[in-house]
């Protein structure tokens, strides 16, 4: 009971920083050209920081059994995820503009901006520790998978600019870091901390700005647009909720709540980007992105309950 209480409280305080986004974006002060500058500076600056800050940690064997467990929980929803979107997709009377969209809608979460950001509040460091492990397949799949979807040409994909992302190179320092005997000067590691915090305040902030940038068209759009609202019950709450099995399998309480949360993460703002860059529906996925946004405020707790539940 403390627990949930503990993150019930968590939570809260970054639904308010969210609400301050919200705000200042209601107000003016921020505009979306604001929302381009934070998602940049998160992306290329902060979210690195706190990536190669929290896998500064000293190597043990068992994280290794701790990395082979998220790994192959991630590989097995991303499948999962990938094969539902699929079959949504093919009983769907989607154009192929939208049907794109409508699978990055369900396969691809916001696992690096909102992600991280709850990850953090419930666990700290530890938590980012798990949730870069679990993220490694993801990274890799939404720069190849996730631009063949609205493509479909492999000659498309750009594997020089997967490298040079700033998640995978980070992750991948970091990883040299945690198995090397090296570790940050303390004047670095300080650094790093400093500048990776702000990646929690800051991404709350985008994401009240964001649902802040819904019009009353937008709202009509919603209301009529049933795929949407599918899209978004898979990548809240069905996806997620099917990793419950690993459950059975003495998965630690931590490593399978960091699974749950991360696999119901709201929909990437990814796909908006993709959708704009390859003439697919960049509407459909705006608000695609913002229902599922808005909605994950709800479904987060509720997936914390269920896991916690479990484990009782």
């Amino acid at each position: 009971m403390d627990s949930a209480w503990a993150f019930l409280q968590e939570m809260i305080q970054l639904y308010v920083i969210g609400i301050i986004g919200f705000t200042v974006r209601k107000t003016g002060i921020l505009n979306q050209a604001t929302d381009h500058v934070l998602t940049q500076l998160i992306l290329y600056v902060t979210l690195p920081a706190l990536i190669l800050f929290s896998l500064a940690i000293p190597f043990s064997y068992a994280l290794i059994n701790e990395f082979l467990l998220l790994l192959g929980m991630s590989a097995y929803i991303l499948l999962v995820a990938v094969c539902l979107a699929r079959w949504m997709r093919r009983h769907s009377d989607l154009s192929a503009r939208k049907g794109s969209v409508y699978e990055g809608l369900i396969i691809f979460g916001n696992q690096g901006y909102i992600g991280f950001a709850v990850i953090f509040a419930v666990f700290g460091e530890e938590g980012i520790v798990y949730l870069t492990l679990f993220n490694i397949i993801y990274f890799i799949l939404i720069w190849t998978y996730g631009i063949y979807l609205f493509t479909k040409d492999k000659k498309q994909v750009n594997w020089r600019r997967l490298v040079r992302n700033p998640g995978i190179l980070a992750t991948l320092t970091g990883l040299l870091v945690l198995l090397l005997p090296v570790s940050w000067p303390g004047f670095i590691a300080s650094t790093l901390e400093s500048v990776g915090k702000t990646t929690v305040p800051l991404s709350m902030i985008l994401i009240g700005s964001l649902i802040a940038g819904i019009t009353y068209r937008d709202i009509a759009f919603m209301v009529k647009d049933k795929y949407l609202w599918l899209a978004g019950a898979a990548k809240l709450l069905i996806i997620p909720l099917l990793l419950l099995p690993f459950s059975l399998f003495s998965v630690p309480f931590s490593l399978l709540l960091v699974a749950v949360l991360t696999a119901g993460m709201p929909s990437a703002p990814t796909m908006s980007l993709y959708a704009q860059k390859f003439a697919a529906d960049a509407h459909f996925a705006s608000i695609g992105v913002m229902i599922s946004s808005m909605f994950s405020i709800i479904t987060i707790p509720l997936l914390y309950a269920v896991v916690h539940v479990i484990y009782m």
